[in-house]
């Protein structure tokens, strides 16, 4: 290894490179081996026992590195040179991923990240959840910050190579990835700034609030880029000023594109910093002459300091107020702000693993905490007896009643209110719930709603997860409470990003019966 040792000043230390002990200083340069990926998508190195983060690093490789920080139990990095390569690193077809912040995982063969977002769900289970998994080894001792003790997946299976009959513990899939992991995304929210030459619109870069101007986009859907496009050159045509963050002088924030994948129809929002656009009747006309596929123009009003997209007004300057998309047989309409699963393929996915892991045969009661606009409610009702929604959204309940009565669903109720509150009171009218669906935000359940659950004692749970380590706090919690984790499935809803959600099959009082 080509280290140097700290130097110190009469003993003194006045920065963190200094810190005593530690056998790498910032600016040391290490040839270091990638012994796992953490879930930010960085490298895991060590540099003689020490931790090292490095971005763009593979698991597997051998690289070369500049540390950049240090603290006292890990440090970062940045990517040198790649001394040997590892087998599933591929060239990111996107000409600007080192710079942008959007994609994470572009450099990593598509294969290899489905297994690598398996093993995160599983490391989360093991780690955080305290679980057992089928194929996995005994319960580890503390771990690596964010992965797996220095091993890679193969290890782990191969460390792993016991007699399955004789194992208890949860199955956990294989991530359910696409056929075709680009051009998935049906929204596009585009920050927009301003240089020389006037008008730019992307991503931030990574780790700044610096814009990426982009033309292309390889995760989102090709109409969105022609419409954000279109969009800047228009605004550039008639001089709208961009909004500055430092100062909160100039009107257009964002440009936010949502294209319905079945029926094909785009709404625009303009997001504004103020209530008048000027020429905004000139900006309309060519909108509608250039992009015949957008049926709704809407304004979004954000005068705010901050960092929050959308404000509280909308209103609609030509068109419809809402465009119709499909999840399966199942019609939405979405509005500028209504939320709507980003990847409706995948979206179909998750919820056709949702309904096989409830075991509907049409006679069953379901809640659906979390149910938002009511997306997950409708394509369960499909195939239950009754489905009683709770949302603690006033606007997402009035587009999840409008989204049933759009599809004749009336074995279908929806409540304003906190899961923990609007549940016992339904169990008081002698609601009682054969299954009970939660798809919370990342900080998971409530911990009155899990509470709540254990109270109520469905015969079934299925909780849909987009972060892998509050699905396993929150299981450790349904497990202590009498639940048996059966399965759990991950889906890649985000391809080339570190993110992945995953479903998870939960049975009371060990009642298990495989699917």
């Amino acid at each position: 290894m080509n280290k140097r040792h700290s130097r110190r000043n009469s003993g003194r230390r006045s920065t963190p490179a200094a810190i005593a002990g530690l056998p790498v200083a910032k600016n040391d340069e290490a040839v270091i081996d990638i012994i796992g990926m953490n879930h930010d998508g960085e490298g895991v190195g060590r540099a003689e026992g020490y931790t090292l983060f490095v971005a763009g690093a593979l698991p597997g490789e051998k690289v070369r590195v500049k540390v950049l920080k240090t603290k006292k139990q890990y440090g970062y990095a940045k990517l040198l040179d790649i001394v040997q390569a590892s087998p599933n690193r591929i060239a990111a077809p996107c000409p600007i991923y080192d710079q942008c912040g959007g994609c994470q995982l572009q450099h990593m063969d598509y294969a290899a990240q489905l297994a690598w977002k398996r093993q995160l769900v599983v490391d989360n289970l093991t780690r955080i959840g305290k679980l057992q998994v089928l194929g996995e080894p005994e319960l580890r001792g503390p771990q690596a910050i964010g992965g797996a003790e220095g091993a890679d997946a193969a290890a782990l299976a191969s460390a792993a190579a016991v007699d399955g009959a004789a194992q208890q513990g949860i199955q956990v899939h294989a991530t359910l990835g696409m056929n075709e992991p680009w051009r998935y995304r049906n929204k596009a929210q585009v920050p927009i700034g301003v240089t020389e030459g006037g008008l730019v619109g992307g991503f931030y870069a990574r780790g700044s609030h610096r814009i990426i101007d982009m033309e292309t986009c390889l995760i989102q859907h090709e109409h969105n880029d022609e419409v954000v496009a279109r969009v800047k050159a228009i605004g550039r045509k008639l001089g709208i000023t961009a909004y500055d963050e430092e100062t909160g002088q100039g009107l257009l924030r964002h440009v936010v594109v949502k294209v319905a994948f079945r029926t094909g129809e785009m709404m625009i929002v303009l997001v504004t910093n103020g209530d008048k656009i000027p020429h905004a009747d000139e900006w309309i006309s060519e909108i509608r002459e250039q992009l015949p596929s957008v049926v709704s123009i809407c304004q979004n009003v954000n005068t705010k300091q901050t960092n929050v997209i959308f404000g509280d007004v909308t209103r609609v300057l030509w068109g419809s107020e809402v465009i119709y998309d499909y999840i399966g047989d199942v019609k939405f309409a979405i509005s500028a702000r209504s939320f709507y699963q980003v990847n409706p393929a995948q979206t179909e996915v998750l919820y056709g693993k949702t309904v096989e892991y409830a075991q509907l045969t049409g006679k069953e009661t379901v809640i659906d905490a979390y149910c938002g606009i009511g997306t997950i409610s409708l394509f369960l009702a499909q195939h239950a007896g009754n489905v009683y929604g709770v949302e603690i959204v006033p606007e997402a309940i009035e587009d999840a009643r409008r989204n049933a009565e759009l599809n004749g669903m009336s074995n279908v109720t929806f409540e304003v209110g906190a899961s923990e509150d609007v549940i016992p009171a339904w169990k008081e009218q002698g609601i009682e719930a054969d299954v009970i669906v939660v798809d919370p935000p990342r900080k998971g359940c409530d911990p009155k709603l899990l509470e709540t659950i254990l109270e109520m004692k469905p015969e079934r749970v299925v909780y849909v997860s987009c972060n892998p380590s509050t699905l396993s706090r929150d299981l450790r919690v349904l497990e202590d409470g009498g639940y048996k984790t059966v399965e759990v499935t991950p889906v890649d809803m985000f391809p080339h990003t570190v993110h992945v959600e995953s479903v998870a099959w939960l049975v009371r009082d060990g009642a298990v019966n495989s699917t």
